[in-house]
């Protein structure tokens, strides 16, 4: 049986400073993402595009969607295949492509987890389970574009 499940967020745009979307230097970027229980997230555009460079844009957003997914998965195989994960950090990064017409595309993201094990022997099992989370990961397989990983591994001392 497939279950599915809903994700209900709100954006409220916050930018208006007086004169709405009069012009494109007029209005501000800036609006919130929020979610019922949860603190809201204060968001922007992208810095290039007139964005506060303070606040978290969608771009951002999107690949920490994907680091988040893949450590989710990873560290859960992980506990099922008997490897000690000690510590993990994700430094990732998306590369976006514009378009002429001012539009454009993700053309990948690039996860690099550095992950501290606790013993030598489960540093292979560690290396091989980020393709098991791969294709476990909810979002990498809702993107249109590659979702590569280059994992550390390294062991505890």
């Amino acid at each position: 049986m497939t279950r599915t499940h809903d994700y209900p967020v709100t954006v409220s745009w916050t930018g208006n400073r007086g004169t709405g979307t009069s012009s494109y230097r007029d209005y501000d970027r800036a609006h919130l993402l929020r979610a019922e229980g949860r603190a809201d997230i204060e968001s922007s555009s992208d810095p290039a595009f007139r964005g506060d460079p303070s606040r978290w844009n969608p771009e951002q957003l999107l690949v920490g969607a994907a680091a988040q997914c893949h450590m989710l998965w990873y560290l859960h195989l992980c506990s099922l295949n008997g490897v000690v994960v000690t510590a993990y950090e994700d430094h990732a990064m998306g590369s976006m492509a514009e378009t002429a017409d001012g539009g454009g595309a993700f053309t990948e993201v690039v996860l690099r987890p550095e992950i501290t094990v606790a013993a030598p022997e489960m540093v292979e099992t560690a290396g091989r389970l980020h393709a098991d989370a791969h294709k476990l990961c909810f979002i990498a397989n809702s993107l249109n574009f590659p979702v590569r990983h280059e994992p550390v591994i390294r062991v505890a001392s």
